[in-house]
């Protein structure tokens, strides 16, 4: 290990956990001529014979990032959102279409110009085209149509008969269906895929946050079990002294019962803070989505704590996370979609009012026959190119050109169902506003505490420490007086215990700072910095 990050330890641990009073204590009882051990040096070795694979804080980050389910559901709904607006823009894409159908019939004929005692007659239609809405609402259409006919009346001057037809269409609402009622649906896909990308880069911001507060607990709970069970080891000690003083008559067996209870009392805080490491451990296992390896029992932190978060002022980290906290910017968006699908209501709520129109034109083609009349020698033919060709290029030349031109109006009396559609896609817009405006205070109330929180994480931290150098000093004179008979076991045990809650405190302390820091670079999307901070 580099010589900075050994000083770095040592000095942690030092002021973290000096437990090293009651190993003194211990060693003075065994050998009083001897020196105390060092605290640091105490700890660490509790702590390097703890089991456990050492992870680094930035290799669980990494793992929780693709692992943890709560990505996995917001990678999901970016998925579906994709999927959502790809399709609304499908409605506007070209589309090609076409049929074909064949028909066979046979018609007993009553009529002396029906050319045949039965008729038989085999029809073939055929339709191609494009067709293609704009998001205005304009619909457009492109035809091509043929029909060939095939007959036995001998008064069909052509057989097989070929009829085209093409035509070029246009249909415009003028109010129920245009504009904003054409592409509301669009409009709304698109925000709500950018509020799935917002929702997405919030669940990876808050999974980071709970990942890097999990692990500075479990970096607290592993330094307060080895507080315990140095604690534990010198209660053992000190139970063995209590003995050797009763028999010596110095004590009364009350002494010696405090000092079994107390030892007893630490085994179970042992006891309780595995328990609790193991716990804080599966939590970082769930979220990372793997357990430890090589068949360890639990994770350990292998990094320091970070230093002194930098606090910044309040009113710099309100504007920053209301530029750029996802959950805002998601709720922006749902908003940004009601207010879509409300204006397309509003114009669907209205009276239909079209304006159609299309040009085209005709086309006749075939294989002519002549025709006589029974009892005349009188023979007639049409002059008709044959084949289908023709056909075509009379319609493409507009050689027999059509066209039209109408309006369709659509009032529905009443109103009631374009009315009541479109009152209650007001009251989601209204819904949605009063959730982003909800979600706006709600931040502003966290980034305050967690801006108090870390601005007095610093005094924390500082009274903790110097709270746990009062109980080492005062374990330390109890120990001192009960030796000389001025005190009891009782007060030594009360003194121990004190000391046990002066580290857990610091612990704590040291936790909420690291949420607090964690907490407020999610509220600020990733804006805030604690080992740099911003001006």
């Amino acid at each position: 290990m580099p010589m900075h990050r050994l000083r770095r330890r040592n000095a942690v641990l030092t002021w973290w956990f000096t437990a090293g009073a009651l190993l003194a204590a211990g060693s003075t009882a065994a050998a009083p001529s001897g020196a105390p051990a060092a605290p640091d040096s105490s700890l660490a070795a509790v702590l390097a014979a703890m089991p456990g694979e050492p992870v680094a804080l930035t290799t669980l980050l990494a793992e929780a990032g693709g692992q943890a389910v709560a990505a996995r559901l917001a990678d999901a709904d970016y998925t579906a959102a994709a999927a959502a607006l790809r399709s609304e823009r499908g409605a506007f894409d070209p589309e090609l279409f076409g049929s074909a159908t064949r028909t066979g019939d046979e018609q007993p004929a009553a009529s002396l110009f029906a050319g045949a005692p039965i008729l038989r007659n085999e029809t073939t239609a055929m339709e191609a085209g494009a067709r293609i809405s704009l998001p205005i609402g304009t619909e457009l259409s492109a035809s091509l149509a043929t029909v060939r006919t095939t007959t036995n009346s001998t008064y069909a001057a052509l057989s097989p008969q070929y009829q085209t037809f093409g035509s070029l269409t246009v249909r415009q609402p003028l109010l129920k269906g245009f504009g904003p009622a054409a592409g509301a649906g669009l409009r709304a896909a698109e925000s709500g895929l950018a509020a799935a990308g917002a929702r997405r880069q919030a669940a990876r911001q808050a999974v980071t946050a709970e990942v890097e507060a999990r692990y500075w607990e479990l970096y607290a709970g592993e330094r307060d079990l080895a507080v315990a069970v140095l604690i534990r080891d010198r209660a053992r000690v000190f139970l063995g002294e209590a003995r050797l003083r009763a028999q010596a008559g110095l004590v009364g067996p009350s002494q010696v019962a405090s000092a079994e209870v107390f030892l007893a009392e630490q085994e179970q805080r042992v006891l309780d803070a595995e328990d609790q490491l193991d716990q804080r451990s599966d939590a970082l296992a769930s979220l990372v989505g793997r357990r430890p390896a090589q068949g360890a029992t639990r994770f350990r932190p292998a990094d320091e704590p970070p230093p002194q978060p930098r606090s910044l002022p309040v009113e710099s980290l309100l504007v920053a996370a209301a530029a750029n906290n996802p959950d805002l910017q998601a709720l922006d968006e749902q908003c940004r979609a009601a207010r879509a699908r409300a204006d397309g209501a509003k114009w669907d709520a209205r009276p239909r009012v079209d304006l159609f129109g299309g040009i085209g034109g005709n086309g006749l083609s075939g294989t002519p026959r002549d025709i006589v009349f029974p009892g005349s020698t009188d023979t007639l033919r049409y002059d008709v190119p044959g084949g289908f060709g023709p056909g075509w290029a009379q319609v493409r030349d507009r050689d027999y050109p059509w066209w039209n031109a109408g309006v369709i109006v659509s009032l529905p009396l009443g109103g009631r169902a374009g009315g009541g559609e479109a009152e209650r896609r007001r009251a989601e817009v209204a819904r949605a506003e009063n959730q982003l405006e909800g979600a706006r205070r709600q931040l502003e109330e966290q980034v305050r505490a967690q801006q108090r929180e870390l601005e007095r994480g610093a005094r924390r931290l500082e009274l903790a420490r110097a709270g746990v150098d009062a109980s080492v000093r005062q374990v330390e004179i109890g120990m001192i007086e009960y030796r000389n008979g001025r005190s009891t076991a009782f007060e030594v045990v009360r003194l121990t215990a004190d000391l046990a809650g002066a580290q857990q405190r610091y612990s704590q302390a040291l936790v909420r700072t690291a949420r607090a820091a964690a907490a407020l670079t999610q509220l600020t999307g990733g804006w805030y910095q604690p080992a740099t901070g911003r001006e």
